[in-house]
């Protein structure tokens, strides 16, 4: 367990002694030390959102929310080894949560200018919670605490990049430099930015509900990108300290996404956001070995990949073709992805289709990433020396880009060049954050002849 800072990840020791929901009674006292990390760890995964969802709709701040959050798990850090683990640990976190945060409001109304302030928060958070803790319904269309997070961070008033990074922050519970590693920016920048995007969310009042239906398609590319890349921080984990893969968050994304098509069931990006995720979802299980390395997708058992979850990414990438309507990006790539997981074997792979597709996307998004995948896919169809020469041509822009590295030292050793590839396997062994990742990295250099 590291200590992140403010509940970004499960805290090594208690804040204070206050807090709990009472005694002992009805705990798990007979689990042992081991027992108790595992239930703050899972409990952190399933309820961190939660309650900083809860604690948001009560009291109408994230910072008081996401504060009280994680001084609740650090409660928990310091309690339930001595009195158990309680039969309901979310509600005993959330209740936790609620008195921190009434605990810090109490505190902010002795400081002179936040009083009034802090008192106006104090006393609609205690309003609410005497009305039964169900605060007056939201206009929405759908009933989600932590779908209304999710829009509230997202809200238009903030720029792209900076709902995706907070609402990874508070709903995901991702560390700042998990965020920081995902936009491949400073951590210290990363942090400033999360914390102005708060600011500006208490000053501009922006409200804590669902958009109305009319306001939905407007405000929905913020939450896809949110989503897309929760599911990729579970599926593929940037953290050196956390599990290689996060199936709580790919659970998650995948949960959310497809309550956001039942809010917008017409919408091709949203269809073609959940077929993407259930298609990479669907290989979760054949990707990392035994012995904890990442097992790349030529190596993959297919027959460990989940059948249902590809049958329904396809039935909904071949619905959205029927439409004739064009593409957007999610959609081709999940039909990238059909394209991978309709072959049997690897070498019955069409990899001209995954090219055309790759030039598809390349004109909705001409980042050097969907260039440096599209040159994986031509070194398939025109050899390695073709795909390696649009490798390199990625050089400035990729350079603190693990797969940058990982991809040229694999292109570097298919055309015999052994130095330079255990040179760009060292680099991206460096760069990448993912344990499994480095360990399949080391095991390809250590395999090169010389």
């Amino acid at each position: 367990m590291q200590s992140a800072g403010r509940g970004a990840a499960v805290p090594v020791s208690g804040s204070d002694g206050g807090g709990g929901s009472g005694g002992s009674s009805g705990r798990d006292v007979s689990a042992g030390g081991a027992g108790v990390r595992e239930a703050i760890i899972r409990a952190h995964h399933e309820e961190w959102a939660r309650v900083v969802a809860a604690m948001t709709r009560r009291f109408g701040d994230l910072d008081v929310a996401e504060e009280a959050a994680a001084e609740a798990f650090a409660a928990a850090v310091e309690h339930w080894p001595a009195e158990g683990v309680p039969p309901n640990p979310g509600g005993w976190l959330t209740t936790t949560a609620q008195r921190k945060a009434i605990d810090r409001i109490r505190r902010e109304s002795k400081r002179g200018d936040k009083q009034r302030e802090a008192q106006m928060v104090l006393f609609l958070g205690k309003m609410q919670i005497l009305a039964h803790g169900d605060p007056p319904e939201p206009l929405g269309a759908i009933d989600d605490e932590r779908l209304r997070l999710i829009f509230t961070c997202c809200h238009p008033a903030l720029a792209e990049e900076t709902r995706v990074a907070l609402t990874l922050r508070m709903v995901g519970g991702l560390t700042v430099a998990e965020i920081a590693r995902g936009f491949l920016v400073q951590e210290t920048a990363m942090g400033q930015r999360i914390t102005r995007a708060k600011a500006k969310i208490k000053a501009a009042r922006i409200p804590y509900r669902v958009p109305s239906e009319e306001d939905l398609p407007a405000r929905v590319s913020g939450v896809l990108s949110v989503l897309f890349l929760v599911f990729n921080e579970g599926y593929l984990a940037t953290g050196p300290d956390t599990d290689p893969v996060r199936h709580e968050l790919t659970a998650e994304a995948i949960r959310l996404a497809r309550l956001i098509r039942t809010l917008l069931p017409q919408d091709g990006e949203v269809a073609g956001l959940l077929a993407l995720m259930l298609l990479i979802e669907a290989r979760r299980t054949a990707r990392v070995s035994g012995s904890g390395e990442l097992v790349a997708l030529d190596e993959q058992d297919r027959g460990a990949w989940d059948r249902t979850l590809i049958a329904e990414g396809h039935q909904l990438v071949r619905e959205r073709l029927a439409t004739g309507n064009a593409p957007g990006r999610y959609q081709i790539l999940a039909a990238i992805n059909a394209v991978h997981t309709s072959a049997r074997d690897v070498r019955d792979t069409d990899w001209s289709q995954v090219v055309a597709l790759y030039d598809l996307l390349a004109r909705l998004d001409p980042s050097p990433i969907v260039t440096l995948n599209r040159a994986i896919a031509v070194a398939e169809v025109d050899g390695p020396e073709v795909g390696l020469a649009a490798v390199d041509r990625l050089a400035e822009r990729l350079a603190g880009y693990h797969a940058y590295h990982a991809a040229r030292a694999d292109l570097l050793r298919r055309v015999g060049r052994s130095g330079e590839s255990r040179a760009a396997y060292d680099r991206a062994i460096e760069l990448a954050g993912n344990t499994a990742e480095r360990a399949y990295l080391a095991r390809r250099r250590d395999q090169l002849a010389g």
